[in-house]
């Protein structure tokens, strides 16, 4: 009878032990993790304050797309004008 208390009281404290190292680690690991979130939104709320639009409210284009410039200057070749006349209700 004392041989399987002794057992289960040090199965018992093996198992608090562990669920306290266990426990230390994960907090440790979910530290790390919500810093580099963190950090990472950080970077990318200062890069997105940098391609903002100028106070001149002009707008620079750094590329375009070669498929966008050819679909471009295929839809349009040029046309006539046409006179219209606004109509108000």
């Amino acid at each position: 009878m004392g041989a399987l208390l002794k057992f289960v009281v040090i199965l018992l404290g093996v198992g608090w032990l562990l669920g306290q190292l266990i426990r230390y680690f994960l907090r440790s690991k979910l530290a790390k993790f919500a810093q580099q979130v963190n950090e990472a939104a950080r970077e990318q709320q200062h890069a997105q304050q940098r391609n903002t639009t100028p106070k001149n409210g002009n707008v620079n284009v750094d590329h375009i797309p070669e498929n966008f410039k050819s679909k471009r200057s295929k839809e349009i070749k040029g046309g006539d004008y046409v006179d219209y006349e606004e109509v108000k209700d």
